[in-house]
């Protein structure tokens, strides 16, 4: 059975106001996620959720000084990335409170508009957001997305079909969009 949360766009969208907050004041709790890409940092506070960190070249995301491991404060971010990665979910209802420009703010805005397993090129998010030239800048935000899988940053390729850059690397980007079942990219020989 899938799970479809009616408001999660309404819920992105409430928190996109957030997103012009820059400064952080609380202190961050974190927390791990046990995943098919390997251990997840997943951290937030009372503004919403903040940073999901993927493993890189197999090494696990350390927590910054100063943040507190507490997995109750984040539990709905790790019990909905467990249900994604389940197949049980397909769209997050969480208040998310990422840091960036404004600019970015709006790419990652326009990410969360990109239906589960379906994928978009950089090209057409600058077309949506009325700057057809934006491709590269698109990009640049995409790759500042501190919110990977739930800003489905996994979901923008090339132009051409093909898989581009993605934090956790090609390979978890593969993974990401073959759980999702998702059509339109170019399988890569990963």
């Amino acid at each position: 059975m899938k799970i479809r949360s009616e408001n999660s766009r309404h819920r992105v969208a409430k928190a996109q106001d957030r997103w012009q907050y820059l400064g952080m004041t609380e202190t961050l709790s974190y927390a791990y996620l046990d995943s098919p890409l390997g251990r997840i940092l997943v951290a937030g506070d009372g503004r919403g959720l903040r940073t999901v960190r993927l493993p890189m070249r197999g090494r696990v995301a350390e927590p910054k000084p100063g943040w507190v491991e507490d997995a109750e404060a984040v539990r709905p971010a790790l019990d909905q990335l467990a249900a994604y990665f389940a197949g049980a979910l397909t769209e997050f209802d969480l208040d998310l409170a990422p840091e960036g420009s404004a600019f970015e703010q709006q790419v990652w805005a326009k990410l969360c508009e990109i239906p589960y397993g379906e994928t978009v090129s950089y090209g057409t998010i600058a077309k949506r957001l009325g700057d057809p030239g934006a491709s590269r800048a698109v990009g640049a935000a995409n790759g500042a997305n501190p919110i990977p899988i739930i800003v489905p940053c996994h979901r923008v390729i090339g132009g051409d079909g093909m898989l581009t850059g993605f934090t956790g690397g090609l390979a978890a980007k593969e993974f990401l969009l073959d759980l999702e079942e998702a059509r339109g990219y170019q399988r890569t020989l990963l």
